[in-house]
């Protein structure tokens, strides 16, 4: 079956960087797009980047794309997502999300808090 496991979360400093990692299995993983959401306490979840099965093609959220980069590595069937010059407004749980054809996939998420 399909399973996405994020980590890499955790508390950092205004300012600081951090790197989220998500693994993927039960899917042929290099044919699917692969994204990054998160979930701020009381929000709405919200897009924050997606990336193509090859890689080659990737989008942002506008408030994150100068700040954030997804990238994966389909040899190890993992994507990441890498957070700089992060502050308090990126708090959130952040999950990993597939789309395999019709249907979607949701890893369990990881906590970001930026707090100083």
């Amino acid at each position: 079956q399909v399973q996405l496991v994020e980590s890499g979360g955790g508390l950092v400093q205004p300012g600081g960087s951090l790197r989220l990692s998500c693994a993927a299995s039960g899917f042929i993983f290099r044919r699917y797009g692969m994204s990054w959401y998160r979930q701020a306490p009381g929000r709405e979840r919200e897009l924050v980047a997606t990336i193509s099965g090859t890689g080659d093609s990737t989008n942002y959220a506008d408030s994150m794309k100068d700040r954030f980069t997804i990238s994966r590595d389909n040899a190890k069937n993992m994507v990441y997502l890498q957070m700089n010059s992060l502050n308090p407004e990126d708090t959130a749980v952040y999950y990993c999300y597939a789309t395999l054809k019709a249907n979607g996939y949701w890893g369990q998420g990881t906590q970001v808090t930026v707090s100083s």
